[in-house]
């Protein structure tokens, strides 16, 4: 049996666009939940013995200073842009 519809392809076009988006999304949330880090096993014989911080004691301070910059960037450039449409109106 066909399907007839009264919508209009481009209406039918954004529906399953916002089908698409919102499976993905789902999809997604679900996948960072099945492949989240699991604890170190505490029996293990390669596990550090004086490391006890969380996070393994990975560096974030060089990652943390390249994300504040490059946020600090696009600020800039968005208020430039803005500043600009302001001068030329």
């Amino acid at each position: 049996m066909i399907f007839k519809t009264h919508l209009k392809p481009k209406y039918m076009k954004r529906i399953l666009v916002k089908l698409i988006q919102t499976l993905l999304i789902v999809i997604l949330l679900c996948l960072t939940y099945a492949v989240s880090a699991q604890p170190p096993d505490p029996n293990d014989s390669n596990n550090s013995s004086g490391n006890k911080l969380n996070g393994g004691g990975a560096p974030i301070g060089g990652g943390l200073f390249i994300l504040l910059s490059l946020g600090a960037a696009y600020g800039g450039k968005k208020l430039y842009k803005m500043k600009k449409e302001s001068i030329e109106e």
